[in-house]
């Protein structure tokens, strides 16, 4: 990968030095100039979608799929016009959970953004953050996530423009996808390629950690059986320093093409000294939270790259930011997700269809979820997923389908 000069890296730490407005932009995401509309109500709905397959993030105790929560926000103008969210947690994958996405919103994020202007998304962003605190990054970038879908999907339909139109980008039709694998035992591992292959998947990603051994033969049999193909592998923060020192090379011995998230975040000596020893970009994901947060790793010189999710850091607004961060800085940022439905994934389709991101994306959400609550479900064809067309994220949502999926908080 080709490294920015000490010139070039200079420029861009000063640059960063003013992150406040060029997180925002200034006020308003677009100007006014159809008529100030607010916000008249917020409702929030919690859902289980059904899975299918196996993933390890959704795992109840006596190894059956749990379900993946989300709860859907509804955010309507005093226009009555409507907009479509989002908040997907991961209670094994982060510290936000249905019920307190739910909570969070109903109780403290509603109730002080109806009456606020619906072009203003960075300041409810501002509104928000001054409501529920930040941590080392973003105070429940999950919940806040859904909020800030929703009032792009608002803002789109009340202009009649899709969101790359909105940011002055030219999207791409569709993205290719990287097929998930995340097999109980080596013995599985040939039934879920073939599955993939057959679906018209040819890239794929791994979960890997904490058994440095099992870790390496499986992506030398993946790698066999899809020598073409792109191979990301995942540790989600599984391994310590001296594993992570001994599996890098024997990975990209094998011909893996990166490593993500190899250390807990909070290691950050030791990821000063693996990105300085590895022969494979490095990654990171967990932990990069908010734009600030970025700019502080790479300060650090952590990684290579990001690997990107709009639902773990607060949403669109800020996750456009990391991305353009990571372009300005000259790292690799790698579309990725959180097993995303319907609402979710459409936004994230935006987002990286509006940076035109040519790489697999692990976006496996159709892969494992069963149901849909939008009027045309997005499905992959051939190893590809279509950006949906039209105003704000492009979508129709059918209240009717929500129903069924309620779960009773």
């Amino acid at each position: 990968m080709e490294k920015k000069s000490a010139c070039s890296r200079r420029e861009f730490l000063a640059k960063m030095s003013s992150l406040p407005v060029l997180m925002f932009g200034g006020v308003h995401l677009l100007s006014g100039s159809q008529g100030a509309r607010h916000i008249a109500q917020i409702d929030v709905f919690p859902i289980t979608y059904p899975m299918r397959g196996r993933f390890k993030f959704f795992e109840g105790p006596d190894g059956h799929m749990m379900g993946r929560a989300s709860a859907v926000i509804k955010v309507k103008a005093d226009d009555g016009t409507v907009g479509w969210g989002e908040s997907v947690p991961i209670p094994k994958w982060s510290y936000e959970t249905l019920e307190s996405v739910t909570t969070t919103i109903r109780n403290y994020l509603a109730p002080v953004l109806v009456g606020h202007e619906v072009f203003d998304i960075a300041g409810a962003h501002r509104i928000v953050d001054q409501n529920i605190a930040p941590a080392f990054g973003t105070g429940q970038p999950m919940a806040k996530a859904g909020i800030d879908i929703a009032l792009h999907d608002l803002l789109g339909k009340m202009t009649h423009r899709s969101l790359p139109e909105i940011w002055g980008r030219k999207a791409i039709p569709s993205l290719l996808l990287s097929y998930t694998l995340n097999p109980e035992s080596l013995d599985d591992l040939d039934a879920l390629i073939e599955d993939g292959r057959n679906r018209g998947y040819r890239n794929f990603n791994v979960k890997v950690s904490p058994d440095p051994e099992y870790d390496l033969e499986l992506c030398r049999r993946v790698k066999k059986r899809a020598p073409e193909g792109y191979l990301w592998a995942d540790a989600n923060g599984g391994y310590d320093l001296d594993t992570a020192l001994k599996v890098v090379p024997e990975m990209a011995e094998i011909g893996v093409d990166i490593l993500e998230q190899p250390l807990p975040i909070t290691r950050i000596t030791g990821y000063q000294m693996l990105k300085r020893e590895s022969p494979l970009p490095i990654l990171l994901d967990e932990g990069v939270v908010s734009p600030a947060n970025l700019v502080e790793f790479i300060r650090l010189d952590l990684m290579d790259g990001v690997a990107m999710k709009p639902a773990r850091c607060g949403g669109l607004l800020p996750a456009k930011r990391q991305i353009e961060i990571t372009q300005d800085a000259g790292l690799l940022f790698l579309g990725s997700g959180l097993t995303d439905p319907d609402i979710s994934l459409a936004a994230t389709l935006q987002l990286y269809a509006a940076f035109q991101y040519q790489l697999p994306a692990a976006l496996n959400g159709p892969q494992f979820i069963r149901e849909s609550i939008l009027r045309d479900p997005l499905i992959p064809e051939q190893g590809r997923l279509s950006v949906p067309e039209g105003p704000g994220l492009g979508i129709t949502v059918e209240e009717a389908k929500i129903r069924p999926l309620l779960v009773e908080l």
